[in-house]
């Protein structure tokens, strides 16, 4: 009897282990979509310091737009898989209070593709107003000189429904063109929606629609076909997969798939090929420290 007690310990273990290892391996599964993020180029870019944002242009296939966050001229800069600076915009008579993200997408013109300037952050929660940027898509190599200033752009003023709240991510539902801000330091954090057509004249307020159990979302980014969906904090990458009956907001409630991060200085941006085979992450530079443009491959299947 005594040589037998061992294994009748074991059974309740042996119980766990069946009920939780179904769970734990679908998990990983689910982490293994993507290959592990890839080093494409070190930033070194003496005017790209504080990068807070990032989206693959449309109109440039194999670049990317980004812009550097308060403190830093009005600027944004169209940059290629090596990080070089291959175009330098200037939006005049405006300045950059905090910009904390960009965005590609549809606009007002159904031909044409616009890039959005997020001026939404807000460390000590002060503002009561923030604005969005929307000017059309330019293509590089149609002017000679580097440093391009842009006259003609929209500006949508909007404020938060329920508080003032610092925010850094920026995403753009392409089919419907909503917008979607989502707080940083709140714990929860709040997801906000700027309803499809926008006034760039009157200030609209953006209703909160929703809330997540993630804190410090600094980035995010809906791919081109609507069917995915990522944010990142500082330690991690989030990622929902969005089918036909369910709206973003819906969709975010669900609970999401981690990818494994490759651990940046102080990873405030990511963004979706425009072909969907993989995202994009960049970190600001941080002293002492490299940074380098990573790209995570979505795996065939």
């Amino acid at each position: 009897m005594k040589r037998a007690r061992p294994i009748i310990l074991l059974i309740p273990f042996l119980f766990l282990f069946l009920k939780c290892s179904p769970q734990k391996k679908d998990a990983l599964l689910k982490a293994g979509e993507f290959k592990k993020g890839k080093r494409l180029a070190e930033l070194k870019e003496k005017k790209l310091v504080e990068v807070s944002g990032l989206a693959s242009s449309v109109n440039n296939p194999g670049m990317m737009w980004t812009v550097n966050d308060s403190g830093n001229d009005p600027e944004v800069f169209l940059i290629d898989l090596e990080t070089n600076i291959k175009q330098k915009y200037t939006l005049e008579g405006i300045e950059n209070r905090d910009w904390e993200d960009v965005a590609v997408g549809p606009g007002p013109d159904p031909t044409k593709s616009y890039v959005y300037v997020a001026e939404i952050g807000d460390n000590m929660a002060i503002h009561g107003y923030k604005h969005i940027y929307r000017f059309e898509e330019p293509v590089v190599g149609a002017a000679k000189e580097k440093d391009i200033a842009i006259t003609k752009f929209d500006t949508i003023t909007f404020s938060l429904a329920d508080s003032k709240r610092d925010t850094e991510a920026l995403l753009i539902d392409r089919k419907t063109k909503d917008l979607y801000i989502i707080s940083k330091w709140s714990d929860p954090v709040y997801i906000y929606r700027i309803p499809y057509p926008y006034s760039t004249s009157d200030t609209t307020v953006a209703a909160q629609i929703g809330s997540l159990a993630y804190s410090k979302i600094v980035a995010g980014d809906i791919s081109k076909d609507g069917k995915d969906i990522l944010l990142k904090n500082y330690s991690h990458i989030y990622l929902w997969h969005r089918d036909g009956t369910k709206s973003i907001v819906e969709t975010l409630q669900s609970k999401p798939q981690e990818i494994p991060y490759e651990t940046e200085p102080q990873g405030e941006s990511i963004t979706w090929a425009q072909d969907n085979s993989g995202f994009y992450t960049l970190s600001e530079i941080k002293k002492g420290q490299k940074t380098y443009l990573y790209f995570y491959e979505r795996k065939e299947e």
